[in-house]
């Protein structure tokens, strides 16, 4: 898996990408502390509401950021984007009402909402082969489960020698390292694309491919099986360890770091495991076991019980998402990735946004009890949609129809495209008037200008 860091430029992405999110997860941990300290027994419904106002960033954002990323240079973008979240954070440290918190995490989450699909958009340009992308997304998802498994320990370690104000100031600093690492690599530039005919159509594009692509449709289902675990562990696990079973600060950094250590395991297993298996098995296992520890979770149980219950779900949790950025590099032309991956971010972070408000509202009015039996049964509901929508005979290449028409476009002269020119067309590739006979034939089908529809 590591083989693929000789890559200089992917490198330097990686090592970016992992010292922001160890310093993102230093401000998961003490957001949790900050909100107990603001609002003291409803610090689940605090840091529900925050967490849901950081969704409605990534919801609203991402697919205008995946419109015109397409149209801007990707290094000073992210730089940036790095750079606006290390102001924002700063001021986390001096915030004495809860409203405070409402604003500035809006603010971040803002700027990762531009930052993280832009990043994920520019990999399969860098590593164009497919077992070099595979095993990027394996490092991509290791990248996130550290900040799921050494941030809250490092977090811990920190919060015995320092207040949880400082590790705010910490993940600036992270973001600037992450800043500067970007600049001293240069991008490659995106896949150029025909001028599309407004805005709308620009921000749903994305759109579009995903929820009519059956496969994408199924991951959208297990994206809120992974939101419904998810919000539970992240918004509760305060709630469960502080007042519950009444432990300190650093025995919530370890019920954190639990999660985090059960996706690790997973990630590094899976290249190996996807060379035997398609994604669709491994990822339906996933929502099952997400579903299972959710379930358990209504017998209530002691520390050691958590942290084994936290360790199924990030495993769980890994068997889905690891495999996403291969689903969406397989499901669109490499023009469409920056929208595809946009669009995404943006339905995986919708399923957030209903999750989060719920793992806190009901945790504080129905009980934990209870917010366990109701979000194990939407991960249930959401894992068996899943397996309904996306069928288990799914190939790439696919015979289908094409009716005839004559458009205008920015191509190449591929399969689609051969016809006669005049001369003043320019170099490929290039946009002018030209005719589709229409027919039947087969090749590798992905939803896309010449193919609106999925066939049947």
């Amino acid at each position: 898996m590591f083989q693929v860091l000789a890559h200089r430029v992917y490198r330097h992405l990686f090592l970016a990408q992992v010292i922001a999110l160890i310093g993102t997860g230093l401000t998961t941990v003490a957001l949790a502390l900050l909100a107990h300290d603001l609002a003291a027994g409803q610090a689940g419904v605090v840091l529900g509401t925050a967490l849901a106002i950081k969704m409605v960033a990534y919801v609203g954002i991402a697919p205008l950021v995946g419109a015109y990323a397409v149209r801007l240079p990707r290094r000073w973008l992210l730089v940036g984007l790095d750079l606006l979240r290390a102001a924002v954070v700063c001021a986390l440290p001096f915030v004495t009402e809860v409203w405070q918190v409402y604003v500035l995490i809006f603010l971040l989450n803002a700027g990762s909402a531009g930052f993280t699909p832009v990043f994920q958009a520019t990999i399969p340009d860098i590593l164009e082969d497919e077992g070099q992308y595979t095993r990027a997304l394996s490092l991509s998802r290791l990248a996130y489960d550290l900040e799921n498994l050494l941030s809250p320990m490092a977090a811990a370690a920190l919060l015995m020698a320092m207040s949880f104000d400082a590790l705010f100031l910490l993940n600036a600093l992270t973001f600037l390292i992450s800043a500067a690492l970007v600049v001293s690599v240069t991008l490659p530039s995106p896949q150029p694309v025909a001028h599309a005919p407004g805005v709308w159509r620009r921000v749903s594009h994305g759109m579009r491919i995903y929820l009519k692509t059956p496969r994408l449709r199924g991951l959208l289902a297990l994206n809120l099986a992974v939101s419904a675990a998810g919000a539970m562990q992240i918004v509760n696990t305060v709630v469960v360890v502080r007042s519950t079973l009444g432990l300190g600060e650093r025995e919530v950094a370890l019920a954190f770091a639990a999660a985090g250590g059960g996706s690790m395991l997973v990630a590094l297993m899976l290249p190996k495991v996807l060379e035997w298996l398609p994604e669709r098995p491994v990822m339906l296992l996933g929502g099952a076991l997400m579903t299972l520890s959710l379930y358990l979770g209504v017998l209530g149980p002691g520390f050691a019980g958590l942290l084994g219950l936290w360790l199924l779900l990030g495993a769980g949790a890994s068997l889905v998402m690891t495999p996403t950025g291969r689903l969406l590099k397989q499901s669109c032309q490499p023009e469409d990735r920056p929208a595809l991956f946009a669009a995404q971010f943006s339905l995986s972070h919708g399923c957030w946004l209903f999750a989060y408000p719920l793992a806190g509202w009901m945790g504080a009015h129905l009980g934990l009890a209870g917010t366990f039996v109701l979000l194990g049964t939407i991960a249930l509901a959401a894992t068996g949609l899943a397996a309904l929508a996306w069928r288990p005979h799914d190939p790439m290449v696919r015979e289908h129809e094409h009716v005839p028409m004559t458009h205008a476009h920015l191509h190449y002269h591929d399969e689609h495209h051969q016809h006669e020119h005049q001369g003043w067309e320019g170099p490929e590739p290039h946009s002018h008037p030209h005719h589709h006979p229409g027919g039947r034939h087969r090749h590798v089908f992905v939803i896309d200008g010449h193919h609106p529809t999925w066939p049947r």
